[in-house]
């Protein structure tokens, strides 16, 4: 239904590489990208009940769930409150997607805007995005008051380039990241694992946090929980994180490309 799997076998050997990486729940995330991929809550709610019957046919132990790589809209606020737009589990966490290529105008209010609907946005992939060394403020300025940024686990791992790579590892080392997901589209180019990116940023923040970023973090997602129920990322505890030099890794990156 998105530029994802294109069929059950492929989806079958996908949760199966999910399984074997240590992943027990998957959420199926597909883009509404209006005039693009014209996604719903229905629709994707039923093809989840749809692949979760198969795993369970084929034995393969792997929990779905679902929501939506929502992209940026005007009538998004609209249509989250109506339901067309899934959030998790029914609740105030969604995913946000940015466009890739184009700054959006005034993002950092839009962001806001939905944050005083009652929703919690958790941005995707910020560290890929081609215009974060723009406006990387505003990125650090919506984690600080409340959005959430979850990074893709194979930016760490060089599978989508140094650039991304360097902006991953920098809102690691400055205590901004609350969550790793796979953003998983295949099983050879993109396959879905995270225990790679968890052992990446344990180099940074260490690996209990990392652990948080693959399994409380999702959690509390699911379980709709208040954000002052959720530990809070670095950049907020009251210890004072400090960063350790995100400005020596984009020199280091640089060096060894």
């Amino acid at each position: 239904i998105d530029d994802g799997s294109p069929g059950l076998e492929t989806s079958l050997a996908m949760a199966r590489i999910a399984v074997e990486d240590g992943i027990q729940t998957l959420a199926c995330t597909p883009h509404i990208y209006p005039g693009m991929y014209e996604n719903d809550a229905a629709g994707i709610r039923q093809g989840t009940i749809a692949l979760q019957l198969a795993l369970d046919n084929a034995g393969i132990p792997l929990k779905l769930t679902y929501a939506s790589d929502t992209h940026v809209a005007p009538n998004l606020i609209a249509r989250l409150k109506e339901g067309s737009v899934p959030t998790f589990n029914g609740g105030r966490y969604f995913l946000l997607e940015p466009p890739h290529h184009v700054q959006p105008p005034n993002f950092e209010a839009y962001v806001f805007n939905v944050m005083a609907a009652g929703y919690t946005p958790i941005i995707t992939h910020p560290e890929r995005l081609s215009w974060i060394e723009d406006d990387y403020a505003a990125f650090v300025k919506l984690a600080q008051n409340g959005a959430w940024m979850q990074l893709t686990s194979g930016s760490l791992t060089g599978r989508f380039g140094n650039n991304a790579r360097y902006w991953g590892e920098r809102m690691l080392d400055e205590g901004l990241v609350h969550i790793l997901a796979t953003d998983s589209h295949s099983p050879e180019r993109r396959p879905p694992l995270l225990r790679e990116g968890m052992e990446a940023a344990a180099k940074w923040v260490g690996s209990e946090e990392a652990e948080r970023m693959v399994t409380a973090r999702p959690q509390a997602v699911l379980n709709n929980a208040e954000a002052a129920e959720v530990t809070p990322i670095l950049a907020l505890r009251e210890d004072k994180y400090q960063p350790t030099g995100g400005f020596f890794a984009k020199i280091r990156r640089i060096f060894s490309a």
